[in-house]
């Protein structure tokens, strides 16, 4: 029997065939029958679409515009009983969006996304969430849309700070949570490092994380209802889950270390002071590892030198502050800082 033959004219008169269908018309095997499902795949004759007991063949032809159709996901899920993986393997095995990804792609996109959809479903007070997916050849992207609290409101209630912008501050540092019984809120901190770009607009502010430009940028936007998570990833990218892990993390595992940009603390004056520094220290003393990022800083003050080099840190000895980006007035007035030996 001519097994080839039987799969290509079964595409052509019904344009899609199972794997089980070829099976219980020729007797053979499922291994046996897979083999020249294999080799018409190889010879570009063929294309799988959909996973598991999804799965299906058609023609190529067909299966190029079939594949495009599927890399499109929109949908509305009631936040009720929600629960994030579920909603992650449900459109991975209706759709095979990822099914041909490089691994270090599919675990940063299952990671970012059910921890995105988990913020969502746990902290937006939200009846409904919006999930966009969008995959093309070159990048892939999703949203997360609920129509809730928001985050920057939420965590400005929950922490009794003065504005939004202090609650982005606070957001980050990383290991910032309003429900610290439940969550560790390290997980917007790992997906903004795993991210080629994380955008969360909520209110009139977006806050946008470019690894493509290795910056972060607080911006004005349109006023919005609830949240908007934004995340995009090339499919070219090289960048491994487990590294940025390592990158931020101890021997034992701990999520230890932090980056904080001074920048996003000058709040419109020349320099940076006392102030701006207890701004910065805030919730730091959960850290071993402390980066200070002067970046686009021309100088600070001495009393934020003190703050931090002096006061600060002889409350906490064991803990390593490390100024990155600095300059010569800035090493001039942390030296000032330090303590007198």
């Amino acid at each position: 029997m001519d097994v080839r033959a039987l799969i290509l004219k079964t595409l052509e008169q019904k344009g899609k065939v199972r794997a089980a269908e070829v099976v219980t018309a020729t007797g053979f095997s499922r291994v046996y029958i897979n083999r020249f499902f294999q080799e018409l795949r190889d010879e570009g004759k063929i294309a799988l679409v959909g996973k598991a007991n999804r799965a299906h063949y058609v023609l190529a032809s067909k299966g190029a515009a079939a594949k495009a159709n599927l890399r499109n996901i929109s949908l509305l899920v009631r936040n009720k009983n929600l629960v994030e993986d579920e909603v992650l393997y449900k459109i991975k095995d209706e759709t095979g969006i990822f099914s041909d990804t490089a691994t270090n792609i599919g675990t940063i996109v299952d990671y970012a996304f059910t921890e995105m959809l988990n913020n969502a479903i746990e902290h937006s007070q939200s009846h409904n969430i919006q999930i966009m997916m969008r995959r093309d050849e070159q990048v892939t992207w999703f949203i997360v849309n609920d129509f809730g609290i928001g985050i920057f409101n939420n965590i400005m209630q929950k922490k009794h700070l003065g504005s939004e912008l202090e609650a982005i501050q606070d957001l980050l540092k990383g290991k910032q949570t309003t429900a610290p019984e439940a969550h560790s809120g390290e997980g917007i901190f790992f997906t903004s490092k795993v991210a080629d770009k994380l955008i969360i607009h909520s209110s009139n502010r977006k806050l946008i994380f470019d690894n493509t430009l290795k910056d972060v940028f607080v911006k004005d936007a349109k006023k919005r209802q609830g949240t908007r998570v934004y995340f995009s990833l090339s499919l070219n990218s090289k960048r491994s889950l487990n590294d940025v892990f390592r990158q931020f993390t101890d021997e034992s595992y701990e999520f230890s270390k932090t980056s904080v940009a001074v920048n996003l603390y000058k709040m419109g004056t020349d320099y940076i002071s006392r102030s701006q520094a207890r701004r910065i220290l805030v919730g730091l003393h959960k850290f071993k590892t402390i980066i200070l990022d002067f970046e686009g800083i021309e100088t600070v003050g001495q009393a934020f030198a003190d703050e931090v080099f002096r006061i600060w840190q002889s409350h906490h000895p064991k803990i390593k502050i490390i100024p990155q980006h600095t300059n010569e007035n800035i090493d001039f007035m942390i030296k000032r800082g330090l303590p007198k030996k």
